[in-house]
């Protein structure tokens, strides 16, 4: 099968392939119009989406939903500080076929009996067009993303050991994801499509728990918004609590019964939020709320 150019890399969405998936959000995730824009943006150009904000955002779940929501089939790489992008595409597994050769297995015969497929050539081989999600991309080395530039842009890649050249029967919507460890290099970000997912405001993040928590009482959920938002105000916090901690910390709140107004910034009985160690996670960030609450009551202050 050959590769069709069409100025954006070869398998590009064109009039002949249908029409070209459009996500609108799904009801387990928030998705902002610019979040919406984004995903399908990067589809409409064949080019991988990088999604980029902080811990906890739901970049990971943005390509779960995606694949959810449009019925496409999934594969997920999370990349480790030990990964190499020839995992992505297939590895050899010569000791298994040492260990065989000992046994006098028949397999032995065929090399092709010992190549592992990667995750980039089981979306490759899918009938559907698939959702790919290489996730936390900065984690790796930093020649990881170049070493993949060319599988990413062309679709396709050779098997040294098979002579055989595996390539994409449909373009998978691939999403990358990064929490800015690392600089990602320039000849990689030129063939992405790049979105930043802010931190959700109050209005949206009220959207959120919504969808987590159904018929949370407004009183509790003003009054645990208005206290999260206030921890994550604090200078100088080393780690500011995410989304996803905010979903467990209420999650605990419902389960300890707490009242809203223990969760009040003027409530003389607390220092600190109740069940603060579900948003700060480290004892430094503890000492630093603890003291600027303290400094604020001396000066007479609401906490």
């Amino acid at each position: 099968m050959r590769s069709k150019e069409t100025g954006t890399g070869p398998f590009s969405a064109d009039a002949e392939k249908g029409p070209v998936p459009r996500f609108a959000g799904s009801d387990r995730y928030v998705a902002t119009g610019e979040l919406m824009l984004a995903v399908n943006a990067a589809v409409t150009l064949g080019r991988p989406l990088l999604v980029k904000g902080e811990p906890g955002t739901g970049k990971t779940q943005l390509a779960q939903e995606v694949a959810a929501a449009l019925g496409r089939p999934l594969f997920e790489w999370h990349i480790k500080s030990t990964s190499k992008a020839q995992q992505g595409l297939y590895e050899y597994d010569a000791v298994s076929r040492l260990r065989d050769s000992q046994l006098g297995d028949a397999r032995v015969a065929d090399i092709a009996n010992y190549i592992v497929p990667g995750m980039l050539w089981r979306a490759f081989e899918s009938d559907t067009q698939s959702v790919l999600l290489i996730d936390e991309i900065d984690k790796a080395d930093i020649e990881f993303p170049n070493d993949l530039l060319r599988e990413l842009d062309r679709m396709e890649f050779w098997v040294y050991e098979t002579r055989q050249l595996v390539k994409a029967r449909q373009r998978p919507i691939v999403f990358i994801t990064s929490n800015n460890e690392k600089e990602l290099p320039d000849a990689f970000l030129r063939r992405c499509f790049f979105h930043y997912i802010r931190f959700p405001d109050a209005a949206t993040m009220e959207q959120i728990v919504e969808v987590h928590y159904p018929g949370l009482k407004k009183a509790l959920l003003s009054e645990a918004l208005n206290a999260f938002y206030r921890v994550r105000e604090v200078p100088g916090l080393k780690k500011k609590p995410s989304t996803s901690e905010l979903l467990d910390w209420i999650k605990l709140l419902l389960a300890e019964d707490i009242p809203p107004e223990a969760l009040r910034a003027d409530d003389p009985k607390t220092a600190i939020p109740p069940l603060y160690g579900a948003l700060l996670k480290n004892e430094q960030d503890v000492h630093l709320f603890e003291q600027l609450v303290f400094l604020n009551r001396r000066a007479g202050r609401p906490g």
